[in-house]
């Protein structure tokens, strides 16, 4: 148990965070699948894991003692954690110049959970973190941040303060953990399967890759990072198939 590296995983029961949660445990990490209310999917994700020695916890990122309890609960079973992937997140599509739809409800939901959310876990974990090896937090944002151009005018902005949260912990941090921001474009995850195919086409022509992101795509980046990116904090990784560039 020891020499094997422990990942946590926020929203792990989703279809990118399970992914994530596979990737991981193929690379030899001991994986935490986190869920909020979905035991049927988390327990799916967990025995879907390569080997042995992976754990499911039920708690909100709304939650902060919630949070210290399964911090608690990883330091009783681990001792540590190496790898922190915020991927919990929420969203719901408004036109952007639809200022009434996107009601105050809303706004506090997706700044409560995509931002604070994630910056609660980091709280809760930053005493395990420590102890680890090559410690890493992996905020998982979206391109969303950079261009304005997203679900709603509050999904986007809470992924620019997700990379901004990155940039300052990157620094205030260092040296014991890095902190950075995996940026993808359109991911075929469960809100985009809702999209009428001629929308998630328009997508694709968009992108010079042609295709728009899998599951997959953002998992791979998360190992790899986590692994071989070593000398880098404070920084966002893109994963859009440059699509900013058309």
């Amino acid at each position: 148990m020891k020499n094997k590296k422990i990942a946590l995983v926020t929203g792990g029961s989703g279809g990118i965070g399970s992914e994530i949660c596979r990737h991981l445990a193929l690379a030899g990490f001991k994986v935490v699948v986190n869920y909020n209310s979905n035991i049927d999917k988390a327990e799916m994700t967990l025995k879907s894991l390569e080997a042995e020695g992976h754990e499911v916890y039920q708690a909100s990122v709304t939650d902060s003692a919630q949070l210290f309890e399964m911090a608690e609960f990883v330091n009783k079973k681990y001792g540590r954690l190496d790898v922190l992937v915020n991927n919990s997140g929420v969203t719901k599509p408004v036109a952007h110049d639809n200022l009434e739809e996107l009601e105050d409800e809303w706004i506090d939901r997706i700044f409560q959970i995509n931002f604070r959310g994630a910056f609660a876990c980091i709280r809760a974990f930053k005493s395990l973190l420590q102890k680890g090896e090559d410690s890493i937090i992996i905020n998982i944002s979206s391109i969303a941040a950079r261009t304005g151009i997203g679900s709603n005018v509050a999904y986007c902005a809470s992924k620019a303060a997700m990379d901004s949260m990155t940039r300052s912990l990157g620094r205030a941090l260092a040296p014991e953990i890095r902190v950075v921001s995996v940026s993808p474009g359109w991911v075929m995850g469960e809100y985009a399967k809702t999209l009428p195919e001629e929308y998630i086409q328009e997508q694709k022509n968009k992108t010079p890759l042609a295709r728009i992101a899998e599951a997959e795509d953002v998992a791979r980046a998360v190992v790899s990072i986590s692994q071989n990116f070593t000398f880098s904090t404070g920084c966002i990784f893109p994963i859009d198939g440059g699509r900013p560039l058309m």
